[in-house]
């Protein structure tokens, strides 16, 4: 995979067979159960969310800009950990992110969601 590669271009499946031959070369198979990986997955997004802890919303705006790279190595973790939970346990993300979403647009319909925050329990 070389760095001109981008969203646009490079498919869930590439990232997964990457993170697979990575783990499989390091021989790390048996540590990848889904609690494990769930864990190390809920770490990396807590390490992403310490750079905005006690900021103001737009304060946070700026740290991102200030530590742009030190947070995309952090998405990059979160990334690798949820593509291998993924490529290990046979779960295809663009058709848990479509189901999702529509469940979503259910709980959440426009009439009644835009503009707020609420949770579809009260809206």
């Amino acid at each position: 995979m070389n760095e001109t590669q981008t969203d646009i271009t490079t498919s869930l499946e590439t990232l997964k067979n990457k993170m697979r031959s990575f783990t499989d070369a390091r021989d790390w198979n048996k540590f990848q159960s889904p609690k494990n990986i769930s864990m190390a997955l809920a770490i990396e997004a807590a390490e992403l969310m310490e750079f905005f802890m006690w900021t103001e919303t737009e304060e946070s705006k700026e740290v991102l800009e200030k530590r742009r790279k030190d947070i995309e190595n952090e998405v990059a973790d979160i990334t690798c950990y949820l593509v291998s939970f993924c490529s290990h346990y046979n779960i295809d993300i663009t058709q848990a992110f479509l189901a999702k979403m529509k469940l979503n647009e259910a709980k959440y319909p426009l009439e009644k969601a835009k503009g707020t925050w609420a949770k579809y329990s009260d809206l």
